[in-house]
């Protein structure tokens, strides 16, 4: 948020951003935002990718490329291994009960 001199003589500034023509005053002391915006951006872009980590079908910010589905994936074949063997448990238990009665 530079100011640029328009008359130097008349001490006239614009401010380019709202286009606002004013009188230069010495009382007055205006600093530059761009290095604070520049840190808010990188911030509102981690702020999205924490977002985006709650979802399992959104890119992150540091993954590589083609990586959007592996937390899906992953979930779901670590969900299905832990189904089976826990139903291959219980089907086998339920078989050792079923022997141990001599229902069959």
């Amino acid at each position: 948020m530079s100011m640029v001199h328009v008359a130097p003589e008349a001490h006239l500034v614009l401010d380019p951003l709202s286009s606002l023509l004013a009188a230069e005053r010495e009382d007055i002391i205006s600093y530059s935002m761009d290095p604070i915006i520049t840190q808010l951006d990188e911030l509102d872009k981690i702020a999205d990718d924490l977002i985006n980590s709650l979802s399992p079908d959104k890119a992150l910010l540091s993954s590589f490329p083609g990586r959007e589905n592996s937390a899906y994936s992953a979930g779901f074949y670590g969900n299905a291994f832990y189904g089976i063997i826990v139903g291959l448990g219980v089907a086998g238990l339920m078989l050792l009960v079923i022997g141990a009665l001599g229902v069959m």
